[in-house]
């Protein structure tokens, strides 16, 4: 067993699970991560990027289980439709990204490198930043005056996201947010949309996979996945407590700080260092 596979695998874990909920693309931190690290081996696979998202939906459905759960028997019979009617949103908004990630999957693989992606950590960045200030009167704060209006568009934002260094909640946070919903309630929905989505993708990568599957390997992802999940936990409780008093405009800086320092990283190593 590679020592060194996983203690990766450990890093890359707590990356994930700190970076999969937070705006700030989990996939530009794990390729930016993984080239400080000597970008080799099985933690550095598109197998391995993708399917250790897996971990982190778990918290998902750990911390939201009660109320995703349209079969409870806790829940009145109201209560019960309205959560099929929140999973119809979840489902429908998933279409766009869906239908676009399938056709342009192959040529958004070639796209993951440290120009795309620290590019539009600055660009979404701004956007966050100029989104905040001039975010007018929230609309929508509840998920029973949410509409299937908002969750398509919602879904058309989250097609930006195939765009790596975009970030998937980044993308979706910020159609939110513009559409009206309130931090909380663009927060939750983003969540709610990563369960679905992720496991479509890593079930497309597993079976695009040509990267061999060893009992090895098999044994760095799950390590991977169970430390993004614990992290995961504690991530996504401490965002929504700390967007109850404040905005996204702290991710928006941290993503134009990180977009400049992976170009000056990458910059150096590529033409002062070679």
């Amino acid at each position: 067993m590679n020592i060194f596979e996983i203690l990766k695998s450990v890093l890359l874990g707590i990356v994930e699970g700190i970076t999969e909920w937070l705006p700030i693309s989990s996939t530009g931190h794990m390729i930016f991560v993984n080239e400080l690290m000597n970008n080799t081996g099985f933690t550095d696979s598109d197998l391995y990027i993708y399917v250790i998202q897996l971990g982190a939906i778990l918290a998902i459905v750990t911390l939201y289980f009660s109320k995703l759960n349209p079969f409870s028997f806790k829940k009145t019979k109201e209560e019960r439709v309205k959560t099929w009617q929140l999973w119809f949103k979840i489902l429908i908004a998933c279409i766009p990204a869906a239908v676009v990630g399938l056709l342009l999957d192959d040529y958004m693989e070639n796209l993951e490198n440290w120009k795309v992606v620290s590019a539009m950590l600055i660009v979404y960045g701004i956007a966050f930043i100029v989104v905040e200030k001039l975010k007018k009167k929230t609309t929508v704060t509840s998920f029973d005056n949410f509409t299937y209006k908002t969750a398509i568009l919602i879904g058309a934002f989250q097609m930006l996201s195939v765009i790596p260094g975009t970030s998937r909640s980044g993308a979706t946070i910020l159609g939110a947010i513009i559409l009206g919903c309130s931090r909380e309630i663009a927060a939750e929905f983003s969540f709610f949309l990563a369960v679905p989505v992720m496991i479509g993708v890593s079930f497309i990568k597993l079976i695009k996979n040509d990267t061999p599957l060893t009992t090895e390997n098999a044994v760095i992802l799950l390590i991977g996945m169970a430390v993004a999940y614990l992290v995961s936990l504690f991530v996504i409780k401490a965002l929504m407590e700390y967007i109850k008093k404040h905005d996204f405009t702290a991710f928006g800086w941290y993503r134009i700080a990180l977009g400049i320092l992976m170009i000056l990283f990458f910059t150096l190593r590529l033409y002062v260092f070679a």
